[in-house]
């Protein structure tokens, strides 16, 4: 009875221990976040399949299995890296999201600019005038924005409707903004490669579900077609909402200052 003794004695746990497993299990738990809904769960799955060949071909001696997978394991690797870039750059992404990161943060957009942006687009909506407007947040489009046409100017309605007027130079590709400025237009965006996306999607798009699937950006698409606009974030599409639910989805995400006006920084009775 002695190993069985041996067997369920409970070793001391220190509370650094505890620390250890807490932070172990809070990474794997967000490791299965981001592969949820992904093709890195086939991956994942395969991966785990192999390592228990390797386990099994140990125990009952398989030498020429065992021998296969020791040698693979280091190719694989770098499969990994090459097959899966894009998935390994939006996790890197997410977790240079947490809270500590936020003290680097970029500056918001105001409301003023918002507002803009949701007058803008429900007004091309009305003329189904196809758009693609993405807002930055934390981290940086800067790779995108020196693709297009450089613009550095203030968020107006005036500046965006022109942007977007058929047969206009700068009408193709997406224009940026960055805090309270229009960054640039005619953009060049990542198309995703998702199967599972609706073959009613257009290229607009899918530029938006690429870019946001890598990037923590807010994009709002108006279809050519239909004329319906739509909110995209995370990967993820919110098709034909009003103006209303657009104004409230950006203000949550990415507004939440007024742009100080001059009544508001001077004391009343200061120009007396």
């Amino acid at each position: 009875m002695t190993w069985l003794t041996d067997a369920l004695q409970r070793p001391d746990i220190a509370w650094w221990d505890l620390l250890d497993i807490a932070v172990v299990s809070i990474l794997v738990y967000q490791v299965l976040l981001l592969i949820r809904g992904t093709r890195a769960v086939q991956m994942a799955l395969s991966g785990g399949f192999i390592l228990g060949l390797f386990f099994v071909s140990q125990w009952l001696e398989l030498e020429t299995v065992n021998w296969v997978i020791r040698n693979l394991a280091g190719y694989v690797v770098f499969a990994i890296i090459v097959l899966f870039q894009a998935d390994i750059r939006r996790a890197l992404a997410h977790f240079g999201r947490a809270p500590f990161f936020r003290y680097f943060a970029r500056p918001q957009s105001t409301d003023e600019t918002l507002e803009e942006v949701v007058v803008t687009v429900t007004n091309l909506a009305v003329r189904k005038i196809g758009a693609i407007i993405v807002i930055e947040r934390e981290i940086g489009l800067r790779n995108y924005i020196e693709g297009g046409i450089p613009l550095d100017a203030m968020v107006t309605f005036d500046l965006l409707a022109s942007i977007f007027q058929p047969g206009s130079a700068l009408h193709d590709g997406a224009a940026i903004i960055q805090g309270d400025r229009v960054a640039a237009a005619a953009c060049f965006l990542p198309l995703s490669v998702n199967p599972r996306l609706s073959r009613e999607l257009g290229t607009r798009h899918r530029a938006a579900l690429g870019l946001t699937e890598e990037n923590d950006a807010v994009a709002v698409v108006v279809s050519e077609e239909t004329g319906r606009i739509s909110l995209v974030r995370d990967g993820r599409i919110e098709r034909g909402i009003s103006p209303e639910a657009l104004r409230t989805g950006l203000r949550s995400l990415v507004g939440q200052r007024r742009r100080p006006r001059l009544s508001d920084a001077e004391p009343r009775g200061s120009l007396a």
